[in-house]
Parts: C-alpha cells; sequence; structure tokens
C-alpha cells in the first residue's frame, strides 16, 4: 500500500499535468459538415443542397436575428458543424450587431459563411454591404457573393427576382459546394 505522501505527490503531479498541458483541441468536439440556414431562398434550393451534402435548415420569411439562437441552440448541444452557412436578410434588413453576434455565438473553432442577398429591395445594398463588414471583422467569416453572380441571370429567378427556378437552384447550390 502507498504511503499518504506518495499518494499526494502522484495527486499533485496529476493536478499540475491538467492545469499546464493543453487540452484535446476543441475542434475533436465540433461536428464535421456544412449546415445551412435560410430562408424562402434556401428552402427551394433545399433538395439541390441536400443533394450536394449540406444539412439544411430554412424557414420562409426567417429572420436574420432568429439564426443566432438557433446556432447558439446547435452549438451548446454538440450538434453545429464546422462549417455554417446563413444566408438570411431577404426579408429586411440586418443589423451590424446581431452579424456579429451569430459569428461570436458560433465560436473561433467554426467558419461562417454569410451568402449576399439577391432581392429587389431598396435594402439590399445595405445588407450585402453589412454582410461584407462582418466578415471582415471576423477571422472566422467569409462572404460567398451569390448576388454577384447571380445578378445577370434573371432566367435563374422567378418574376418576383428572388425566388429560384430549377436552374436558379442548381447554379445557387453549386456556388456554395464551391465556396465550404
Amino acid at each position: 500500500m502507498r504511503s499518504p505522501r506518495v499518494f499526494r505527490a502522484l495527486f499533485a503531479t496529476a493536478l499540475v499535468a491538467a492545469i499546464l498541458l493543453p487540452a484535446k483541441p476543441a475542434l475533436a468536439d465540433i461536428p464535421a459538415g456544412r449546415y445551412a440556414i435560410g430562408d424562402s431562398v434556401m428552402l427551394g434550393a433545399r433538395p439541390a443542397l441536400v443533394a450536394r451534402g449540406f444539412r439544411v435548415n430554412a424557414e420562409v420569411s426567417r429572420q436574420f436575428d432568429d439564426s443566432i439562437r438557433l446556432v447558439r441552440e446547435l452549438a451548446a448541444g454538440g450538434h453545429l458543424p464546422v462549417n455554417v452557412i446563413v444566408h438570411l436578410g431577404t426579408n429586411g434588413l440586418i443589423d451590424g450587431a446581431d452579424c456579429d453576434r451569430l459569428v461570436q455565438v458560433a465560436g473561433r473553432d467554426r467558419h461562417v459563411w454569410l451568402v449576399t442577398v439577391k432581392v429587389p429591395r431598396p435594402y439590399r445594398d445595405a445588407d450585402n454591404a453589412r454582410l461584407r463588414a462582418c466578415a471582415h471583422r471576423h477571422d472566422n467569416a467569409s462572404v460567398i457573393d451569390w448576388y454577384g453572380l447571380s445578378r445577370y441571370h434573371r432566367a435563374w429567378f422567378y418574376d418576383d427576382g428572388y425566388h429560384l427556378r430549377p436552374s436558379g437552384q442548381r447554379e445557387y447550390a453549386a456556388l456554395l459546394d464551391r465556396s465550404v
């Protein structure tokens, strides 16, 4: 049987090791994959995205700030993959502080991909500028320029100018797939 002195020495060594040695990397706890969050535009392209291996969570009329709660809950439950794609802003103005919160809630070990909006509304350019500025402020965020790719391809869209016809769904999914 070991003496109390030996036990204390082993305990102290284990305690020092636990404090000083680095823990396993946080990435080991983050699932691989691509999780896409969006509104009705993404919902229309859901089958094309799923066929390319994306998990899709899209709802009609979703607002940008709705994504913060969703990302927080998924991350806390260990269900948010390393790549998070967010295409929101079609339904209204994006608050730059909400974008910052979203990226922070996702965590430094995940990458947030912000997809620009293509919608014939007066707030489109402001939303896209806010998305670009947000990505610029965070090392773990990037922009996917859907607006830049799609703006001259009217045939990709229904008459409203932003919901996707089948050809647009394919192009949208291909852009996200190439980017992430």
